[in-house]
């Protein structure tokens, strides 16, 4: 597997790389000068299950607010550059654990030379950034246009750079809004290189589209053995990007924890409201640390036959359901207590 083979990187008090467990990382979309509004915004997202945090330093004042919301936070900081290596600098003299900057927009070599200095220096690592939408002039010519060779010579490139300045503390992250070409040039990567791997679909979209192509194109990815830590973007509520990451994750095997709530599509059986239903136990099961299955079933028909691999499961009827455990009724529950009966069973659980 690659990744039990990628080199392992110290971020804050958080490794990743080496076969350690993949981290969900997560972007604010506060303005990072607003330093109340950026902390409650992370400590929403370390609480929904967010292991490293990036925040945009646009200006100075962003990169000194950095240091106030390190105090007030549990996770990892992460600041996002561009264009600018002063702010990179005055980032990492602010309490960054890491910063992400693409040398190739940051000027000269001495500029990227300061920036890698100050990192040696703290022991910062630098995530080096490449996307398929900021790929230089002669690698476009040189391929005929974006492709997954490009990206992969282009971000290659850039850590050959930084290496040459001494410094090999690096993660590599190179992003494609196409989800295929995203796939291939991690393939590429993955057999190039043993620096860990941030993966995402870059743009991706809204909550529905958005979804999608990073289940897909992270699935494909992750399934490989490529990838030490990942971020769904979406446009939309940050925390949805957790939501998501989690499950992607949980869904490969590649982290256990928490319920998974299963639910079958409705059809014309369904007496019950099952969306609504569905819909609140999973929100009803997300403070429960337990690492088990509830089913979710429409109708008594098949819902017990269709819950047995399920640890536990409620099937509704017509004013009224059943509570179901290993695929055997234990009893009917009238359909308006039937969250509270499968609270109450779970809160009690017992193997």
């Amino acid at each position: 597997m690659y990744r039990d083979h990628t080199k392992v990187i110290k971020i804050g008090d958080r490794v990743i790389g080496g076969g350690n467990p993949i981290l969900i990382q997560s972007m604010t979309n506060t303005r990072t000068e607003d330093v109340e509004a950026t902390v409650a915004q992370i400590n929403r997202l370390a609480a929904a299950g967010c292991d490293i945090i990036r925040c945009a330093v646009p200006t100075m004042d962003a990169a000194k607010a950095l240091a106030d919301i390190k105090k007030q936070i549990s996770i990892p900081l992460v600041a996002d550059i561009h264009f600018d290596y002063r702010l990179a600098i005055a980032s990492m003299e602010n309490g960054a654990d890491k910063i992400r900057i693409n040398p190739g927009n940051i000027g000269s070599i001495d500029r990227v030379r300061a920036v890698v200095d100050m990192a040696k220096e703290k022991g910062i690592p630098i995530r080096v950034g490449v996307n398929s939408g900021s790929l230089e002039k002669d690698i476009l010519a040189k391929y005929g246009g974006v492709t997954a060779e490009g990206i992969v010579e282009s971000a290659l490139d850039k850590v050959r750079m930084i290496e040459e300045l001494g410094y090999d503390n690096l993660v590599i992250s190179i992003k494609s809004s196409d989800v295929l070409m995203c796939v291939a040039a991690h393939e590429l990567i993955a057999k190039k290189t043993d620096y860990p791997l941030h993966v995402g679909i870059t743009e991706s979209g809204t909550i529905m589209s958005g979804n999608i192509k990073s289940a897909i194109g992270l699935g494909i990815i992750l399934n490989q053995g490529i990838g030490d830590t990942i971020r769904v973007s979406l446009t939309g509520d940050p925390v949805e990007e957790i939501k998501s990451a989690k499950l992607i994750l949980k869904t490969l095997g590649l982290r256990k924890g928490g319920i998974e709530v299963v639910s079958c599509p409705t059809c014309g059986r369904t007496q019950i409201n099952l969306i609504d239903l569905a819909n609140k136990v999973e929100a009803m099961v997300a403070d429960i640390p337990l690492d088990i299955k509830v089913a979710v079933m429409g109708c008594v028909v098949n819902g017990p036959g269709e819950a047995k691999e399920a640890d536990i499961g409620i099937a509704g009827g017509k004013g009224e359901g059943l509570l179901i455990k290993k695929g055997q009724i234990i009893r009917k529950v009238p359909e308006d207590q039937l969250i509270d009966v499968l609270r109450e069973e779970l809160l009690h659980w017992s193997e």
